[in-house]
């Protein structure tokens, strides 16, 4: 690795969960973000998806496999160091493409890595790592989203085989993906919801998977988001990613991990708008003097910048809780629930202070505006994250 800069020697002193090493992490991956997103990512935009190369190149990097063992070479670090990989891609300001790669490394692939026989492990993580195959996580229908219990795919045991049927819908990286990994019901009736989910790892073109429509979102536009559907689709029992019936208790653990990269991203997000404003209204001149002489403006941003700054310590709070292996459930439900509203905050403003041109489609701050909103809604709606704060503030009421 490099040799830290001063900048980045100071900025791992500011808070003790940072080691040299996660801040290397830091300025390589925002090495990669200057160097060959955002020279790009507006194309990425206009088609719909990231490209297969980036993937592969940020696996010869190192960056796809940060948590993973380093037979599959991945590099063995902690919950930590994939914070400061999900902030440095949301600071892009091209949030399509760090969610295509943060579904990728931190939301699909967890669950072959933890869950993974050692034949599924050997057959895929190596090119997961590398970037060869990409991932995907079903979980998600028209009629289920936060509610996983609630989801309705099925899969049968039949023989040696499993034969699943059903949808799934709002699906990142539906289209690119190589490997998904299914949610759907294995229980009979009158079992416990939380034990009739399982999880299974089906890879594209099996037969009886067929992926629908790529869908047209508001925003995150350089990402792929598919339906799928499921229809007798027969897959080998080895498929099965750990133990029938244990798929909702893999799906709530991963939520944890999701849910605070997530936040990490959305203050990148928020940290980036805020940089990128102060320099608007400093060289931007109304009735004679430059915006930032507004008293108004000047002290919305210093209050925006207090609040992004607790925001990003909280994900950091939160991250090394789960790298100690400490329970953090609530806490990371404060992270997805405040970064996520916060980032919406952030944004509206500096739109605002932008004026005519944060109205604009050729502004960087009107694309991230359409980018922040899915925050306070994927990976669990603010008010779904409010409720499981509230039911562990006074356990046993509500």
């Amino acid at each position: 690795m490099d040799a830290l800069s001063p900048a980045s020697a100071a900025a791992s002193r500011r808070s003790a969960v940072f080691t040299a090493e996660h801040e290397m992490l830091r300025e390589q991956v925002r090495r990669f973000v200057e160097t060959e997103v955002k020279p790009n990512g507006q194309a990425w935009e206009e088609q719909g998806f990231t490209p297969r190369e980036v993937l592969a190149r940020m696996g010869e990097l190192g960056f796809l496999g940060i948590r993973y063992a380093a037979e599959y070479g991945g590099s063995e670090l902690d919950t930590v160091a994939t914070v400061v990989l999900a902030e440095e891609l949301g600071r892009s300001t091209f949030s399509g493409f760090a969610i295509t790669v943060l579904v990728h490394t931190d939301m699909a692939s967890v669950h072959v890595a933890h869950a993974g026989s050692p034949e599924q492990k050997r057959a895929h993580m190596a090119d997961i790592v590398a970037g060869r195959k990409i991932c995907a996580v079903a979980v998600t229908e028209p009629g289920a989203g936060s509610d996983v219990k609630g989801i309705r795919t099925r899969a049968r045991r039949d023989g040696d085989d499993y034969v699943i049927d059903g949808s799934k819908t709002y699906i990142t990286n539906g289209v690119l993906a190589d490997l998904y990994c299914v949610a759907a019901k294995t229980g009979g009736e009158g079992e416990r919801p939380s034990r009739s989910v399982s999880m299974f790892l089906v890879e594209k073109g099996n037969p009886g998977l067929r992926v629908g429509r790529a869908l047209d979102k508001h925003g995150w536009r350089s990402s792929d988001t598919a339906e799928l559907f499921f229809e007798d689709c027969r897959v080998p029992a080895s498929s099965l990613l750990g133990q029938e019936g244990q798929g909702f208790y893999a799906i709530m653990r991963n939520f944890q991990n999701e849910r605070t990269v997530i936040g990490a991203m959305a203050m990148g997000e928020a940290q980036a708008a805020i940089d990128l404003t102060l320099e608007w209204v400093t060289g931007r001149k109304a009735f004679g003097a430059p915006l930032f002489d507004k008293q108004a403006i000047r002290q919305k941003l210093a209050i925006l910048q207090t609040k992004v700054e607790a925001g990003r310590q909280l994900v950091y709070h939160a991250a090394w809780l789960d790298s100690q292996g400490l329970e953090a459930t609530k806490e990371v439900s404060m992270v997805k629930a405040y970064c996520g509203e916060l980032v919406n905050e952030v944004m509206y403003a500096c739109l605002q202070f932008h004026g005519g041109l944060g109205f604009m489609r050729e502004s960087t701050i009107e694309r991230m505006t359409r980018d922040a909103r899915v925050q306070a809604i994927g990976g669990g709606a603010t008010e779904v994250m409010l409720e499981e704060v509230a039911k562990r503030m006074a356990p046993g009421l509500g």
